[in-house]
């Protein structure tokens, strides 16, 4: 039963009396408001963070599967061999994640962010580098660090000068806001380099960006007395931006190619170490032909493309005839090295051949056959150069799959075997040689060795921004990690009792600061190098 009291009221119900029972209506947000808060939603650095955290997540499957702009046909090989997820990953963009539009939107959103988050924060930061510091507390007592010294009476004032001036000898913005008090502040080049650090990662975004819709890259292998200019790379991966006129018009020949080994047995172990590549080439701009040189630390600079050397390896001179002893196939043909010896594999397909003709095998620089390892390179010179190769017959390009030009597809092909058909039909061939294919089918010579060159000529316009922002960024976050945010405050104070004047120092740091004890010590060494008649609480 309810409780009444004496004017008959309920005392739960009555501090309720006067007051509107309707249920509370919270105001609904406008378009602006939406756009307000989803703005600050974006710009938020927790947002800058989960959005930098997922473009490293999506840039996985750049390293995990081929990309389509740096090698297509092993792209195109590994979407027949997975005839399932092949097809949806390549619908997906997987074989073309830095193009797709998901990465892209990641990118764009990132870039938004950091903006959005960095040019308010540079603002407030400019305006508080504009601001006095704060006014000195009334209980300096209170702070955890702080300091009493004792100086004469009357010398408080002369005591804060002579603070004021220790303190802007080390970068310290001093005010006095009233006699008697000091307050200082330093470490704004802490704040400093954290929005240097964000404002270069804005940089490093728009150069990376630049470079990839503006940029281009092609590489060739050029076998040493070939030229190859734009229209004969290899590879070509141009940017969304970029069209066939951005590509300046070039040739270039390689004259020649030199490489030097360690040959003397060292107790480091370095033998067979490469010590020195060359590539003597003739450039050709504008009808106007240079001879110059490349090495792997000196490119060569074009009209608007740098050419780097980036790799080397053998290219024997092979011919096939038939049997009526017509040429179907001859000139250098790259091998591609396979270790530091220049053990390299390569394959030479006959397409005028009728059934097609493919080898496959290994080009040895010092071939050597050992009964455990058989045929192998035992020095990446060449000095005793060697072919070991096996021959198959059949359709060579099968499908008409893009295949590399260092492998066979066997699918469609036979192994050839020897005239009594009991084991596989070997070549071993030395410069010179000549091996009369079984069947009738023609013959194979090593006429030579020559040598090729990995060229790389690539065009990056933002080369120059990313490089700049990420040294700025560099030196942003040292200067986050290093500078310590302090401020300092004085205040003096007359003991009538003792006819002296107290002054009494404290300081407070952003974080946690260890250096604040040996701050206010050298403040009151400054001051007084007596420590007799100084003391610190």
């Amino acid at each position: 039963m309810p409780r009444i009291t004496d004017d008959g009221t309920d005392p739960v119900t009555a501090g309720t009396a006067g007051r509107s029972t309707d249920p509370v209506t919270q105001p609904t947000l406008d378009a602006r408001g939406w756009l307000r808060f989803l703005w600050r939603q974006l710009t938020s650095m927790r947002t800058a963070l989960f959005l930098l955290l997922m473009l490293a997540v999506a840039a996985v499957p750049g390293s995990v599967f081929p990309q389509r702009n740096i090698d297509a046909t092993r792209t195109a090989d590994w979407i027949a061999d997975h005839p399932t997820a092949g097809p949806i990953l390549d619908r997906l963009g997987f074989f073309d994640v830095y193009s797709s539009p998901w990465f892209a939107s990641i990118y764009l959103l990132l870039f938004i962010s950091l903006v959005g988050c960095v040019l308010p924060r540079t603002r407030v930061h400019w305006d508080a580098m504009r601001q006095p510091p704060p006014r000195t507390p009334a209980r300096l007592e209170r702070l955890a660090t702080h300091s009493v010294l004792e100086v004469e009476a009357g010398a408080g004032e002369d005591t804060l000068d002579r603070l004021e001036r220790a303190l802007r000898r080390r970068r310290y913005r001093v005010h006095r806001h009233q006699p008697g008090t000091l307050s200082a502040e330093g470490g704004y080049l802490k704040e400093t380099g954290n929005l240097v650090f964000h404002l270069a990662l804005i940089g490093i975004i728009v150069g990376v960006a630049a470079g990839h819709l503006w940029g281009w890259k092609g590489d060739a292998i050029v076998p040493v007395g070939q030229t190859f200019a734009k229209t004969r790379f290899d590879t070509f991966a141009p940017g969304p931006w970029v069209g066939d006129d951005d590509v300046p018009p070039f040739t270039l020949r390689v004259d020649d190619f030199t490489a030097e080994f360690e040959d003397e047995v060292t107790t480091e172990g370095q033998f067979g170490m490469p010590r020195d590549f060359t590539a003597y080439v003739t450039a050709t701009e504008n009808g106007v032909a240079r001879e110059t040189i490349i090495k792997v630390n000196a490119p060569l600079e074009l009209d608007g493309a740098s050419v780097f050397l980036l790799g080397n390896g053998y290219a024997p001179v092979i011919t096939v005839r038939d049997a009526a002893g017509e040429v179907l196939y001859t000139g250098p043909t790259t091998f591609l090295p396979q270790d530091n010896n220049y053990q390299s594999v390569g394959a030479v397909k006959v397409a005028a051949a009728d059934p097609g003709l493919g080898f496959v095998g290994w080009f040895l620089p010092t071939a050597v056959i050992t009964e455990d390892g058989g045929p192998q390179s035992i020095f990446p010179d060449a000095l005793q150069p060697a072919l070991a190769l096996t021959v198959y017959e059949g359709e060579l390009f099968p499908d008409g799959r893009p295949q590399s030009v260092f492998r066979l597809d066997t699918d469609e092909m036979t192994q050839l075997t020897n005239e009594e058909g009991t084991d596989a039909f070997r070549l071993w061939l030395e410069p010179g040689d000549t091996v009369e294919l079984p069947g009738d089918r023609g013959s194979i010579t090593f006429e030579s060795v020559e040598r090729f060159a990995g060229i790389s000529v690539r065009h990056d316009p933002g080369r120059w921004l990313t490089l700049a922002s990420a040294l700025l960024a560099l030196g942003g976050l040292i200067l986050t990690l290093v500078v310590p945010r302090r401020r300092v405050f004085a205040r003096v104070r007359a003991d009538s009792v003792e006819g002296r004047t107290v002054v009494t120092m404290a300081a407070m740091a952003k974080a946690d600061d260890t250096g604040l004890e040996s701050l206010l010590e050298d403040l009151r060494e400054d001051l007084d190098p007596d420590p007799d008649r100084s003391r610190k609480t």
